[in-house]
C-alpha cells in the first residue's frame, strides 16, 4: 500500500496541519471527475515522459549486451553450397573404373561447426555484461524514480500556488466589502474621501494580485503537463501524506541512514559497476592460458576424384598460447585493478553522500515543521485582526487604513501558511528521496 512506509515509521494525528486544512482548502465540488491525483500523475510520467522510455532502451540494449556475451559459450553453426558449370568434363581411369574428376555440372555443400572451449575474454566479458544489465536497471529504476519526484515537486507546487491564487481572490472579496463599506459611510457623511481612496487603492492591488495569481498558475500547470507529457490537468487531489507529513515519528538517524545506504537505486548500481570493474581485471590474469577450440566439417560433392567419396568430414581441436606478450598483460592487469579501485572509491563516496543527505533531509523536515506551527499562529492572529478591525471599522472605531492593512497581513499569513504547508511537503517528499523510496512511499519497483 501507498502509506505502508508511514505507518510502520508510526503516525499520529495531524492536529496542526488539519486547521491549516480546514482553513485554507476549498469545499468539495459537486464532481471532481478530472481531479488529478499525485499516484496518475506520476503513472502518466512513467508511460509518456521520453525520460523514463530512453531509459527502458538503454536496459534492452544492455540486455543486448548480454545475449552477445553468452554466444561466446555457445556453438557456431553454418551451412554453405555451391555449383559451378564448366565447358568440358575431365576423367581418368584408375584399374577398370572411370572416375570424373571435373564434372560438367559440380555441385558441393558443407555443414561447419566451431565452438570455444576456452577464450580469456569469454568469461570475464559475461560477468562484465551481466553485472551492466544489473547496473542499467537500477540505473533506470533511480531515473524514474527522479522523474517521479519532480512530478511530486511540480505536483505540490501547482497545488501551492492554486491556493495562493484562492487568498489572492479572498483578498479581493474583502477588499470589495472594505471598499463598499467605505462607500456607504462616505455617503452618509462618517468618513471622509480618502477612507474610499484607501479602499481603491487596496481592491485596485488585490485585483492585480489575482490577474498575476492565475497567470502563475496557468504556468506551473503548463509545466506540470510537460512532465507528464499529457494535455495540462484542470484540477489536483491534494496527497493523503500531507495530512501526517508534520508529526511523522521517524526512527533513528542512524537506522535510516543504513535502511538508505542499502536500498538506494543508484548506490546498488555503483556495487554492480565495481563488480563489473572487478570482473574486467579477471580478464588480464586469464590470458596467461592458452585459447582452446573444437571444428568440425561434414561435406558433399558430385566430384569424388581420386578418393572415390563423396561424402567427407573432419574434426579438430586447436589450441593458440601466447609464450610472451611484451608484458602487455601485466600493463593491463594494473590499469584495470586502478579501474576498479576508482569504482571501490565512487561506491564509498556514494554511500557517504546518502548519510549526508537523509541528515539535510531530516534536518529540513524539522525546520519546516517548526516554520508551519509558527504560520498557523500567525495566520490565526491575522484573521482575528482583520475581523476584530472590520468590526471596529463599522463602529466608527478605526480607519480604511487600518482596515486595509488587516487585510494584507491576512493575505501575507495566508500565503505564508500555504508556502509552509507545501514547503513541508516537499521536505517530506525530499527525505523519502534521501530514503530510495519513490514518492509515495513505497519501494521502488517500476517495471521496465
Amino acid at each position: 500500500m501507498a502509506n505502508a512506509h508511514r505507518r510502520s515509521l508510526g503516525l499520529k494525528g495531524g492536529a496542526v496541519l488539519g486547521l491549516a486544512l480546514f482553513i485554507l482548502l476549498p469545499a468539495p465540488a459537486a464532481a471532481q471527475t478530472e481531479t488529478l491525483s499525485l499516484d496518475s500523475a506520476i503513472r502518466l510520467a512513467l508511460q509518456n515522459n521520453e525520460r523514463a522510455l530512453a531509459a527502458d532502451q538503454r536496459v534492452a540494449a544492455a540486455d543486448s549486451r548480454l545475449t552477445k556475451a553468452r554466444a561466446y559459450f555457445l556453438p557456431t553453426l553454418s551451412l554453405s553450397g555451391n555449383y559451378t558449370r564448366r565447358p568440358f568434363e575431365v576423367t581418368r581411369a584408375i584399374g577398370n573404373q572411370q572416375v570424373i574428376v571435373q564434372a560438367y555440372n559440380a555441385l558441393s555443400w558443407s555443414a561447419n561447426f566451431s565452438m570455444i572451449l576456452f577464450d580469456s575474454h569469454s568469461v570475464p566479458t559475461l560477468l562484465g555484461a551481466d553485472a551492466d544489465l544489473a547496473t542499467e536497471r537500477l540505473n533506470t529504476i533511480d531515473a524514474k524514480r527522479t522523474l517521479a519526484f519532480e512530478v511530486g515537486n511540480a505536483f505540490l507546487t501547482t497545488l501551492s500556488v492554486d491556493q495562493v491564487l484562492q487568498a489572492s481572490q479572498r483578498r479581493l472579496e474583502f477588499a470589495k466589502q472594505s471598499l463598499d463599506a467605505a462607500k456607504a459611510r462616505y455617503a452618509g457623511g462618517l468618513v471622509s474621501v480618502n477612507d474610499v481612496t484607501r479602499a481603491e487603492l487596496e481592491y485596485a492591488t488585490a485585483e492585480m494580485g489575482v490577474v498575476q495569481g492565475q497567470g502563475q498558475v496557468e504556468t506551473t500547470y503548463l509545466q506540470l503537463g510537460f512532465l507528464l507529457n499529457a494535455p495540462p490537468p484542470t484540477k489536483l487531489a491534494v496527497p493523503d501524506f500531507l495530512l501526517t507529513a508534520v508529526e511523522t515519528k521517524l526512527s533513528a538517524q542512524d537506522a535510516l541512514i543504513a535502511e538508505a545506504q542499502a536500498r538506494r537505486p543508484d548506490v546498488n548500481a555503483l556495487r554492480y559497476r565495481s563488480k563489473s570493474m572487478h570482473a574486467a581485471t579477471i580478464e588480464s590474469t586469464l590470458k596467461w592460458f592458452p585459447t582452446l577450440s573444437l571444428t568440425g566439417r561434414y561435406s558433399y560433392t558430385n566430384e569424388a576424384g581420386l578418393t572415390g567419396k563423396n561424402f567427407n568430414w573432419n574434426a579438430g581441436l586447436s589450441m593458440s598460447w601466447t609464450i610472451f606478450d611484451g608484458f602487455n598483460r601485466n600493463g593491463e592487469y594494473s590499469e584495470r585493478l586502478a579501474v576498479a579501485y576508482q569504482a571501490d572509491l565512487d561506491l564509498q563516496a556514494g554511500l557517504r553522500k546518502v548519510e549526508v543527505d537523509v541528515r539535510t533531509a531530516l534536518v529540513s523536515l524539522e525546520n519546516q515543521r517548526a516554520v508551519l506551527k509558527q504560520s498557523n499562529v500567525a495566520y490565526n492572529v491575522a484573521v482575528r485582526n482583520a475581523a476584530e478591525t472590520t468590526e471596529l471599522y463599522r463602529q466608527g472605531l478605526s480607519t480604511a487604513l487600518q482596515v486595509a492593512d488587516a487585510n494584507v497581513r491576512l493575505f501575507e499569513a495566508s500565503v505564508a501558511l500555504v508556502q509552509a504547508r507545501y514547503g513541508l511537503g516537499i521536505a517530506y517528499l525530499n527525505l523519502e528521496a534521501a530514503l530510495g523510496l519513490d514518492p509515495l512511499g513505497k519501494e521502488p519497483n517500476f517495471e521496465n
